[in-house]
């Protein structure tokens, strides 16, 4: 693909991450998308034949950037270290969780009350975190119960990013955190 092509598709994907976040994707229009990358209209339909497809891609996109920050994670010495590096991440994005909510547990949200073919491959983006916690937990010898644990933590750290989106407050992130860090430090 041409340079140029690579990055028009590269703009409208980012343009579609930010209006679907923004407004939720089942409100963004193409043209909001287009306007936010600043391609004419006709070009999306070049790249993306569908909405779906542009929920794909995000999803794709997602996905892919979280698999980088699982690599970063994964440098941590000890489970417990990468466990609480995850619970950091949401202290680094409290402001943006506290204006816009969590732009994952959003989108996959929003999907799963349309469902189809895009809903279900959303799913990845929590089975794959799930999948890890699950694994740092097996790590620190926890066995059978390392599944519970992982949903338990990822239950948390998406329920405080809803109540900190719904009272605009991102001390509530700072507050379960040190919980949720306290609590894994203790296993």
């Amino acid at each position: 693909m041409p340079k140029l092509k690579a990055d028009n598709r590269t703009r409208l994907l980012q343009a579609a991450v930010k209006v679907t976040y923004r407004q939720g994707f089942g409100k963004a229009a193409l043209a909001d998308i287009a306007n936010e990358a600043r391609v004419p209209l006709g070009n999306v339909y070049y790249y993306f034949k569908t909405k779906d497809e542009i929920g794909d891609a995000i999803i794709d996109l997602r996905v892919s950037r979280f698999r980088r920050l699982l690599r970063e994670l994964d440098k941590a010495e000890s489970p417990k270290e990468r466990l609480c590096g995850f619970v950091e991440i949401k202290i680094k994005n409290r402001e943006g969780l506290a204006r816009s909510g969590c732009p994952v547990g959003t989108l996959c949200s929003e999907l799963h009350k349309n469902g189809g073919a895009v809903a279900k491959k959303s799913t990845i983006l929590f089975a794959e975190t799930l999948a890890w916690m699950e694994t740092q937990f097996k790590a620190l010898g926890k066995g059978a119960d390392s599944r519970g644990l992982a949903v338990h933590l990822l239950s948390a750290t998406q329920g405080v990013s809803v109540l900190t989106h719904t009272f605009h407050d991102p001390d509530m992130i700072e507050m379960e955190a040190a919980h949720l860090k306290e609590w894994i430090r203790a296993l």
